[in-house]
């Protein structure tokens, strides 16, 4: 990489100091995942990653298709910098890539309105950022590239972590469902199961490392090991994991309803390090609107599921998706949603309004739902949902709870803030040295999207 060296040299004879880098990522854990493989690569180069994108002199973008909105931002965020690095004199190399680098359209637009981005690549290309940053640098031509990289070869990329304590781990890739308003098996690809035994080899490396917590990411962790000889069920995946010594909690997401089974749902009770928290996505309330969606599942069915799990000795802190205003979505429909989820009383819910996306089928759907309609579900959706947070919540008051304190507070630096078991997010005064540690915090308030209490000592 003669011409990744002569740039770093030539920069650090210049500055007395080494290139930075920035990564902004928009998304699901994947992307998070993704960024954290990107920094790893530029670190391993010779740079140095800030948080500062003006300092920056790479500026990485990670992008996500899944909302129209993200993209919206993208496309801003790029306008500023254009304008900033005009109006500064500031040379910067600029890098897109992620979900929505995947759809033509998109791609095609930002080759041909936004001449300043330097390199383009999609989810499947992150293996040879070496190589796209090496041609530019040796052109000086803008570098496009989405080809598809086997699963070996991607599973050879480290990652700078975020955090020293926890870490996601992939078990799969791409998605199999077609969700009619979903793009992600356009741009993720098909399923793809990685092997047991190397998910295994990375839980046990990040655990010799210091990781107390793993995530295990897909786009449907459910499906697990269907493309797999032998085929292994999720399920035993996790009883595996779970053997692992000094592993001390396990998560994972997401779920898709139809494909989670009972096997899944029964070691929430027999296994201690699976932590009592479920994101199981149901979208929507109305059979009809289900049907709709190809979510390949009823209402009833999905309320089975869930009356299954509240059926188990553990109490399973439950979240979930749920789409507004999707096309044809009636008044009716909509009541049938918001009738699920007092029904089913989720810890919470992450809500958001239709966005259509080219190239999915819902997109070329009739009746698409006006935006104030839209916009006035959703308004209702969330108060409701709040006020059912709001009292899932009250029932920790005075209780103890298991906290694993991730760094200090967004809100009060005089705070720190971590997730109990059941992923509630606690704010509660404690010391930088509890960074990473599971400390036992009692719950003195609450609030719709966080408890605060106060650390006890162990005696």
């Amino acid at each position: 990489m003669k011409s990744i060296l002569k740039y770093i040299n030539d920069y650090q004879n210049k500055y007395n100091k080494s290139p930075s880098f920035m990564i902004r990522t928009y998304g699901c854990q994947m992307n998070e995942r993704d960024s954290e493989s990107i920094s790893w690569i530029l670190s391993k180069e010779g740079f140095v990653e800030t948080n500062n994108m003006e300092d920056a002199d790479i500026v990485i973008f990670n992008t996500c298709a899944v909302r129209q909105n993200a993209e919206n931002k993208l496309i801003g965020n790029l306008g500023d910098l254009k304008h900033t690095m005009e109006a500064k004199n500031l040379e910067k190399i600029i890098m897109v890539c992620g979900c929505v680098m995947e759809i033509d359209s998109s791609r095609q637009f930002l080759e041909d309105k936004f001449k300043h981005v330097d390199i383009i690549f999609g989810t499947n290309s992150i293996a040879i950022l070496e190589d796209l940053l090496e041609e530019h640098l040796s052109t000086k031509k803008q570098v496009v590239n989405i080809d598809s990289i086997n699963l070996k070869t991607r599973e050879t990329i480290g990652q700078n972590r975020k955090y020293n304590f926890k870490s996601y781990v992939n078990i799969m890739y791409g998605c199999d469902n077609f969700c009619t308003y979903c793009i992600v098996p356009y741009t993720r690809g098909r399923e793809v199961s990685r092997d047991a035994k190397d998910i295994i080899a990375e839980v046990k490396h990040l655990v010799n490392s210091g990781v107390k917590e793993v995530t295990l990411l897909g786009q449907n962790v459910n499906s697990y090991g269907k493309t797999l000889d032998p085929q292994i069920s999720f399920a035993e995946l996790i009883y595996k994991i779970a053997d692992i010594d000094g592993l001390e909690r396990i998560r994972f997401m997401t779920s898709h309803p139809k494909d989670i089974s009972k096997e899944l749902i029964y070691a929430f009770d027999e296994i201690d390090k699976l932590m009592p928290f479920l994101h199981i996505p149901v979208q929507s309330g109305s059979d009809r609107i289900l049907k709709l969606m190809n979510r390949k599942y009823t209402r009833e069915d999905y309320l089975e599921k869930i009356d299954m799990i509240k059926s188990l000795k553990r109490d399973i802190a439950l979240s979930t998706d749920i789409i507004v205003g999707f096309p044809d979505e009636s008044d009716t429909d909509f009541d049938d949603t918001i009738d699920l989820i007092k029904r089913v009383g989720y810890d919470q819910a992450f809500t958001f309004i239709y966005s259509t996306r080219p190239g999915t089928l819902a997109a070329k759907m009739k009746n698409q739902v006006p935006d104030d309609i839209k916009n006035a579900r959703l308004q209702r959706l969330i108060e409701v949902q709040n006020d059912i947070s709001l009292e899932k919540n009250k029932k920790y008051l005075g209780k103890t709870l298991n906290v694993l304190v991730e760094g200090t507070s967004s809100k009060d630096d005089n705070f720190y803030s971590g997730r109990s078991e059941e992923f509630k997010l606690v704010n509660f005064k404690a010391n930088e040295e509890d960074i990473g540690n599971i400390v036992k915090v009692k719950i003195n308030d609450v609030k719709s999207f966080s408890l605060n209490g106060e650390k006890v000592e162990d005696r």
